[in-house]
């Protein structure tokens, strides 16, 4: 009895960073690289606050349309690149200084998406789908800069980044343009493999240092100890405001009671004190 052939499984496409392997780089542009960076960060900024206009946009015509608007999905797959290749200057992973510009098919940095179809309700409900890894670039992110100091100072000795904190840096970076193309819904494929590809993982042969990014043990360990460090780092920061808040409080004669409402989390409780502090200002007048 004939039986028809089984259907072939489909590869779900990731957006893809390419980058050059790890190599020498001018102590001068790495001594002054956030001076250097400042109008980039002008333009940044800028850019991302249209960006985030487009995005709220944009997913009101996702939920029709069931894909990104035209000019929505061409500025986002724009502006995207444009922050990565910024980011990874900053995290001195590339020595050559980012163009102005949108197009730029000969910087070392590229990135590649492909806007498509979306699933309506994933659409609907993206902010809370991508709560878990908005939560592990924030870490990783941070405590890569928690010891950002100590990592400029041994590119800056060395004259470049150590083939492993190359590795784990260019990890975060590819992790982080994938959770911006999830964000503002140019990929339908969720964030993942902060922890590099398995080799063997491009059928069609490496196409750069980090396609496929094949990561060393000493990289993946790296990476573990940014999120240990962000984590310790997050921890810290909001116990110390919780503190200081618990403080300012004390001073202003508040009610310990209302320490509970978040002991870790600042937010909360300061709105709460500023809350019974205007109260009581409106009693005394």
């Amino acid at each position: 009895m004939w039986q028809a052939p089984p259907a072939p499984v489909s590869r779900e496409w990731l957006p893809v960073l390419d980058m050059p392997a790890s190599g020498p780089q001018n102590r001068w542009t790495v001594l002054l690289r956030a001076l250097l960076l400042i109008p980039q960060f002008v333009v940044v900024w800028v850019l991302s606050v249209v960006a985030f206009l487009i995005t709220v946009i944009g997913w009101f015509g996702a939920l029709v349309l069931g894909r990104l608007p035209g000019f929505a999905a061409d500025y986002l797959t724009a502006f995207v690149p444009y922050d990565i290749r910024v980011t990874a200057y900053l995290m001195l992973t590339v020595d050559r200084y980012p163009p102005f510009r949108f197009e730029v098919p000969d910087y070392p940095v590229q990135v590649g998406l492909r806007p498509g179809e979306l699933n309506r309700l994933a659409v609907l409900f993206r902010i809370f789908l991508v709560i878990p890894a908005a939560i592990v670039q924030g870490l990783v992110f941070a405590g890569w800069w928690a010891v950002s100091f100590i990592l400029w100072l041994v590119v800056l000795v060395l004259g470049r980044m150590p083939q492993a904190l190359y590795e784990a840096t260019t990890a975060i970076l590819r992790y982080r343009m994938r959770f911006y193309a999830y964000l503002v819904m140019i990929s339908s494929a969720y964030p993942k493999r902060l922890f590099g590809d398995e080799p063997g993982s491009e059928p069609e042969g490496p196409a750069s240092a980090t396609r496929p990014l094949i990561l060393s043990g000493a990289a993946r360990g790296l990476l573990v100890l940014f999120l240990i460090i962000g984590l310790a780092s997050s921890a810290t920061s909001s116990i110390t405001a919780s503190v200081n808040s618990d403080d300012d409080n004390d001073e202003n004669g508040s009610n310990p009671a209302e320490h509970v409402v978040a002991p870790l989390v600042p937010g909360p409780a300061a709105r709460v004190g500023d809350s019974h502090r205007r109260g009581g200002s409106t009693h005394e007048s």
